[in-house]
C-alpha cells in the first residue's frame, strides 16, 4: 500500500508538471504564431513599400526617356525640314535654270541669281549633341540598380540561412574589393555557374589583400574632338568635330581618351565592353604629352603605354612600338588586371563564367635561342613604365568605334583575389 501510494503520488506529481509543460508548450505556440503573423505583416507591407518605389522609379525613368526624345526629337525634325526644304528649293532653282532657252539670256542671268542668292543663304546652326540621347543612360541606371537588387536579395537570403557570400557580409565584400577605388553606385554583380580560368603562371600563390574591382569615369577633359562621350562610362568615335573647351591634358591628334583615376601601387581590375569598330584598351603615364604626334601619341607606340587592340581581324597587343598577334577569338568584354607590385599587366577575355588569357605584359626571361622582338622590348622597358602614375587610356581608332565601361563582374574579382 505504502508503494502504491508513492507510485499514484509520482503519477499525480508528473501530471502536475506537464500540465504545466502543456501550459507553456501552448503559449509558445501561441507566440511563435503571433510573431509569425506580424513578421509577416511587416514584410507585405515592406515588400509594398519597395515595389511602390520601384514603380515610381520606373514612372521617372519612363518619363526621363519621353522627355529626353521630345526635347532631341524637336530640333532634329526641325534641322531636317529645313535640309529637305533647301534641297526642294535649290532642285527647282537648278530646274527653272535649265529650262531657260539659250537665247534668252536676261531670263537666264535672272534665274542664275536667284539660284545663287538661294545657295548663299545662312545654313541652319549645326545640332549640338553634347549630351547626345543623354536618356540612353537609363538602360545603365536601371541595370545598375537590378543587379543592386539582385546581389542583396541573394546576400540576405544566405544570410537568413546562415550562409555568407565568400565569407564575408555583402557591405563587408564592396569594402574589401574597393578600399581606394572610387566609389560606384554600381554593385559587383555575380554570375551562376563555375569560374574557368586560364590565368598565367603567377610567382605568388598566397591571396591578393589589395586587389582593387577599379571604378573607372572617363576624363571629358582629355577627350579628342571626335569622341563623344555618354556620361562617365560610354564613348563613340564620330564624323563631326565637338566642340569641347579648351584643355591642357586634351589629346589633339589622337582619337583617344583617359580616366580620371590614378593608379600607383596595389593591383586593379576594370573591364570593357567593345561595342563596335577598332578599340584600343590600355594603360598611360599620368605625364604623357597629349600633343604628341599621331604615330607617337597612340597608345603602345611609345614608351609611356601600352595595350592591347582589337583591329577587326585579331587582338594584338603593342608597346613601345612593338606589336604581338594573337590567336584568340573576339571577345566582347575585355578584362584589364594591373599589378603594380609585380609590374605587370593582363588581358583577359572575359565570357559567360570564363576568364581566358589573351595576353600578359612582365618582364620574363627568353629560352636560350628564343628571338622574340616584343618580349625583348618588355623586357628592355617595361618595368620602367612603372616609375610612373599611371591612368587607364582608350584608343577608338575607326569611325562609329564604340566602347563601354563594363560593369564589374564579382566572380571574375573573386577568382583574381584567390589566385
Amino acid at each position: 500500500q505504502a508503494q502504491q501510494a508513492k507510485f499514484l503520488s509520482d503519477v499525480e506529481n508528473e501530471l502536475e508538471e506537464l500540465a504545466v509543460t502543456i501550459a507553456q508548450a501552448k503559449k509558445m505556440v501561441e507566440l511563435i504564431k503571433g510573431a509569425a503573423t506580424k513578421e509577416r505583416e511587416r514584410v507585405e507591407k515592406l515588400f509594398a513599400d519597395a515595389s511602390e518605389v520601384l514603380a515610381t522609379f520606373q514612372k521617372e525613368v519612363a518619363g526621363f526617356i519621353e522627355d529626353g526624345e521630345r526635347s532631341m526629337l524637336g530640333d532634329a525634325e526641325a534641322d531636317l525640314r529645313w535640309k529637305e526644304e533647301r534641297r526642294a528649293k535649290l532642285a527647282q532653282g537648278k530646274q527653272n535654270l535649265e529650262n531657260v532657252p539659250s537665247t534668252d539670256t536676261i531670263y537666264f542671268l535672272q534665274e542664275f541669281q536667284a539660284l545663287k542668292v538661294a545657295m548663299e543663304e545662312n545654313l541652319s546652326p549645326p545640332l549640338s549633341f553634347q549630351n547626345e540621347l543623354n536618356f540612353t543612360k537609363c538602360t545603365q541606371a536601371v541595370s545598375a540598380v537590378k543587379d543592386v537588387l539582385s546581389a542583396a536579395c541573394k546576400n540576405q537570403w544566405n544570410h537568413l540561412q546562415g550562409k555568407g557570400i565568400d565569407g564575408l557580409s555583402f557591405q563587408k565584400m564592396e569594402e574589401g574589393l574597393c578600399p581606394s577605388a572610387q566609389r560606384s553606385p554600381v554593385t559587383l554583380p555575380g554570375r551562376a555557374g563555375g569560374i574557368s580560368s586560364c590565368f598565367p603562371p603567377h610567382p605568388h600563390v598566397s591571396s591578393l589583400p589589395h586587389t582593387v574591382a577599379f571604378i573607372i569615369d572617363l576624363d571629358s577633359d582629355t577627350a579628342d574632338k571626335f569622341i563623344q562621350l555618354f556620361g562617365t562610362k560610354g564613348a563613340k568615335r564620330v564624323l563631326c568635330p565637338i566642340p569641347y573647351p579648351e584643355s591642357p591634358t586634351r589629346f589633339i591628334n589622337c582619337e583617344q581618351v583617359l580616366g580620371v583615376n590614378l593608379m600607383n601601387r596595389g593591383n586593379y581590375y576594370w573591364e570593357v565592353e567593345l561595342i563596335d569598330g577598332w578599340v584600343s584598351i590600355g594603360v598611360i603615364a599620368e605625364d604623357f604629352n597629349p600633343r604628341e604626334s599621331y604615330n607617337r601619341g597612340r597608345l603602345g607606340r611609345n614608351e609611356k603605354s601600352c595595350c592591347l587592340q582589337w583591329n577587326g581581324q585579331n587582338y594584338v597587343a603593342w608597346f613601345g612600338g612593338f606589336e604581338s598577334v594573337i590567336q584568340q577569338p573576339f571577345f566582347h568584354t575585355i578584362g584589364v588586371f594591373l599589378e603594380y607590385s609585380e609590374k605587370a599587366l593582363t588581358f583577359y577575355g572575359v565570357k559567360d563564367s570564363k576568364m581566358t588569357c589573351l595576353q600578359q605584359l612582365k618582364v620574363s626571361h627568353f629560352v636560350k635561342g628564343q628571338i622574340d622582338p616584343f618580349q625583348n622590348k618588355i623586357n628592355q622597358q617595361f618595368a620602367s613604365l612603372f616609375l610612373y602614375k599611371l591612368k587607364p587610356a582608350f584608343f577608338l581608332e575607326s569611325v562609329d568605334a564604340h566602347l563601354q565601361i563594363g560593369p564589374l563582374k564579382k566572380d571574375c574579382v573573386s577568382v583574381l583575389k584567390r589566385r
